[in-house]
């Protein structure tokens, strides 16, 4: 648009409610241009996606924004331009490419813009604390003046040792329900999401507020509930842009990981892998991401398992790329597993242990067992290395004290187990039953000098009973597994069960799956209708009537976990 000859200011005022020149304007639409004004003064001039994503929107509305906001931009008279080069006229730009950013405001343009706090000149700190940025004021607490907020209090031990509390619980895994039996005035038996609540009772400082509402929002990605910990990770947005909290940036990583795993969890992997990348080209979050062993072991985890999914999905139809992805995969669980022993997190490593092996295991039944990575003095025995480093895992859990053990390592065993049969599909009941799956005894074998890690009390000899065994913790409240691991579990006893001959079994268990299935994502209730379908006896499936397949055409279904 023409310049005036006259420049006029433009007056943002950014207590609630937000203004420009006196009239009431679109939050996210004024928080850019605050942003701007605010990176031309003191960053050198670039707003980034990532700044905008991180703050005050997710990738999968931030086209939306930005229309929304530049739309506003022309109706205020202010002229934004965007990408690399901060000296070209917006008025040549190509409106095409806007979306992408960078943002930027022109020398002129800065100068016209005002920022106030109720009418008058906003201060640096101001302008910090609204835009949810740390103060780059220094040393602004002299000797002998009163504390500042967020200082340590003696009352706070109090709060540390209920957030310890919740920690704790959920790596035994009792996220909501507490051990059956035991006392929740004992201290020791209340639930991870009980303690955390009771945490919150306790915090005494913007930072303590912030950080049980990340954990909270943890609990309930955990739980499997992503309304819940969505809600929690807006929450935690609002709190960090209406305060001025310590330790921002590290809030502000785990809360894109954390909406990261929600959309690995929902299965919406583009989604997940852009807030993942644009925390990594993030300067601040980029920051974090290379010096916190915690947030680097998160990211590299949830990275390799998105690299993961696309490369099982490729496979069929693009073996180099899906080779690639598969590389990065394993890659990125490696980085992950040096991540969690430089935290000295055991629980972390049993984790990504678990994930790389039953990695290895997939790849090579897509075809991908001829990745470098996978091959070791010229031995490609995958199941063995996969065997061994899932038993790694189950010996980090024996080996931590109070760690509960995963229903993760059971799962993907008694899928290696039965993935050494190549039955038939619909094979008739003496046809299932003539397979012959790995034993447990077999399992121990591959895991050679691992084997130490199935103790009998946690592995008795038989699969059904390793099933069994872990569904009766969940029934008994004694652990609480999540929604997928629960279905996983029950298709594992009934396919066991009907190989042992006892249908009765694998019916009940059959019947408790399809009953839990609708509270899983699409592709995962997909997974359990095709093996219901396909691998279990014919006998049996007319019997428990599984869901019907669905009526789009069949497409390469990715195995969940």
């Amino acid at each position: 648009m023409p310049k005036s000859t006259a420049p006029v200011s433009v007056s943002i005022e950014l207590t609630s409610p937000q203004s420009v020149d006196g009239r009431r304007a679109a939050f996210q639409s004024l928080w850019l241009l605050a942003r701007m004004k605010h990176a031309h003064d003191a960053e050198g001039g670039l707003v980034r996606l990532a700044d905008v994503r991180g703050e005050v929107t997710g990738a999968s509305t931030l086209r939306m924004v930005v229309s929304r906001a530049f739309r506003d931009f022309k109706a205020w008279n202010i002229e934004v331009g965007w990408g690399e080069d901060t000296q070209r006229e917006p008025r040549f730009l190509n409106d095409e490419r806007r979306s992408q950013g960078p943002f930027w405001l022109p020398a002129a343009e800065a100068k016209r813009v005002r920022l106030l706090v109720g009418g008058r000149a906003a201060t640096a700190a101001e302008v910090a604390s609204f835009l949810g940025l740390r103060s780059r004021k220094k040393g602004s607490t002299a000797a002998g003046s009163p504390m500042p907020p967020d200082a340590v209090h003696l009352q706070d031990a109090a709060f540390w040792k209920q957030l310890v509390a919740s920690q704790q619980a959920a790596r035994q895994g009792r996220l909501m329900a507490p051990v059956a039996g035991g006392s929740s005035a004992a201290g020791q038996s209340a639930s991870a999401l009980e303690s955390i609540r009771l945490a919150g009772t306790l915090a005494a400082t913007d930072f303590q507020r912030a950080l049980v509402t990340l954990n909270e929002a943890m609990l309930w990605r955990r739980l499997g509930d992503n309304e819940q910990a969505r809600r929690r990770l807006q929450a935690l947005k609002k709190q960090r842009l209406a305060h001025h909290v310590a330790g921002n940036d590290y809030l502000g990583a785990m809360e894109c990981i954390v909406s990261a795993w929600c959309a690995y969890t929902a299965r919406d992997l583009p989604l997940a892998e852009s807030l993942l990348g644009g925390m990594a080209g993030d300067a601040a979050r980029g920051v974090v991401l290379r010096h916190h062993p915690d947030v680097r072991f998160e990211w590299c985890n949830l990275w390799a398992l998105v690299c993961r999914s696309r490369a099982l999905g490729l496979a069929a139809d693009d073996k180099p790329a899906a080779a690639a992805l598969a590389e990065e995969a394993l890659r990125r669980f490696g980085e992950a597993l040096a991540a969690a022993f430089e935290s000295h997190s055991f629980d972390a490593a049993q984790h990504v242990a678990a994930n790389m092996g039953m990695a290895a295991w997939l790849f090579d039944r897509v075809g991908l067992s001829d990745l470098p990575a996978l091959a070791h003095d010229g031995n490609a025995d995958t199941t063995r290395r996969a065997v061994q480093w899932i038993a790694f895992s189950e010996w980090l859990c024996g080996h931590t004290d109070g760690q509960g053990r995963s229903a993760w390592n059971a799962i993907y065993l008694m899928r290696i187990a039965r993935g050494h049969c190549r039955p038939e599909p619909q094979p008739t009941l003496a046809q299932f039953r003539a397979q012959k799956p790995l034993e447990p005894a077999d399992i121990s074998k591959l895991a050679g000098p691992l084997a130490d890690a199935f103790d009998a009390a946690h592995w008795p000899a038989r699969w059904v009973e390793v099933a069994q065994a872990r569904l009766a913790d969940h029934l008994a409240g004694r652990r609480r597994y999540p929604g997928l691991q629960h279905c996983s579990l029950l298709f594992e006893h009934a396919w066991y069960a009907a190989h042992a001959g006892d249908l009765q079994a694998a019916g009940q268990s059959l019947g408790l799956l399809r009953e839990a299935l609708p509270q899983l994502v699409p592709s995962d209730r997909a997974y359990f209708t095709e093996s219901w379908n396909d691998t279990l006896p014919a006998e049996l499936v007319l019997e428990t009537r599984p869901p019907r397949r669905p009526a789009a055409p069949k497409k390469a279904v990715r195995k969940p976990g």
